[in-house]
């Protein structure tokens, strides 16, 4: 009966088999592929594109300040993002609902909007310096935008909900007999925060901060504009490479990268999520 089943059950698969296939195996494929063939008639295995990345100084200034950058934004989401689910968590289930409609939100605006939303509060002329300024606080404009800070600031606020909504789920999976249990015994609120609450809530807050990492490895858009084309990441060297320099082999080699470091950085992940399962 079973065998019976199993063409029809191919014919169900198949198609979205063969999607992914097309529109994600193959390209990937693809570029592996460019970065270890040389062009040239007949088409050789060569490390060369590796090596040009490796001994040219630009682009390990581009992956050094990329590493850089995405850390900074994944220490600020966390510091920003775990005190704000766990004063969620302790809102009434009301409230809750509101809390996460809010954090939600500006999901349902463009980036593009938000971005540049950015640019009216950080400008030279905006709205943070103006208050520096009549407070006098300081004695002319401080420069947020065009640097690794006002890229830092705008990829925090666009990816800090990747790091709250899941970790303030967790937190809501954590058993409050546990806690419940550990006053009992005679600990303070913050003996009980430190010593049971933290650590169950730790695998979450781990999975959430290497996902804001990952995707802040990949920023294109919020650094291009609040950069200004003077804090160029992967992202922005790989447009440069493609769509102006034509150098698909050196793309090739640099997405390569990415997607090694995005693979590993998934793999941590997964072993953090499941040591937190088994703890």
């Amino acid at each position: 009966m079973a065998g019976r089943r199993l063409p029809a059950e191919l014919g169900y698969v198949l198609p979205l088999l063969g999607l992914m296939l097309a529109a994600f195996v193959l390209p990937i494929g693809l570029m592996l592929a460019r970065s270890v063939l040389n062009p040239g008639p007949p088409p050789e295995p060569t490390l060369e594109h590796y090596q040009a990345l490796l001994e040219t100084a630009v682009y390990l200034r581009v992956l050094g300040r990329t590493f850089r950058i995405a850390l900074v934004t994944t220490v600020a989401c966390a510091l920003l993002g775990y005190p704000l689910a766990y004063w969620m968590r302790g809102l009434p289930p009301q409230r809750q609902v509101l809390a996460v409609a809010l954090v939600v939100l500006p999901f349902w605006i463009s980036i593009l909007v938000r971005t540049y939303a950015w640019i009216v509060v950080l400008g030279n002329a905006g709205l943070v310096n103006r208050l520096l300024l009549d407070l006098g606080l300081v004695a002319a404009p401080v420069a947020f935008l065009y640097n690794e800070t006002g890229v830092i600031i705008g990829t925090t606020n666009v990816l800090l909900p990747f790091l709250v909504l899941p970790l303030f789920a967790a937190m809501l999976r954590i058993d409050p007999r546990l806690l419940q249990a550990a006053e009992s015994l005679g600990a303070s609120r913050f003996t009980v925060f430190r010593r049971v609450f933290f650590p169950l809530s730790l695998p979450a807050l781990a999975a959430g901060a290497i996902l804001v990492f990952i995707l802040t490895f990949g920023f294109y858009i919020t650094p291009a504009i609040l950069g200004g084309g003077r804090v160029p990441m992967v992202a922005n060297a790989l447009d440069l490479l493609i769509n102006q320099f034509a150098r698909w082999e050196a793309a090739a080699a640099l997405s390569t990268i990415l997607l090694v470091v995005t693979l590993v950085c998934f793999a941590l992940s997964r072993w953090v999520g499941a040591r937190g399962a088994t703890s």
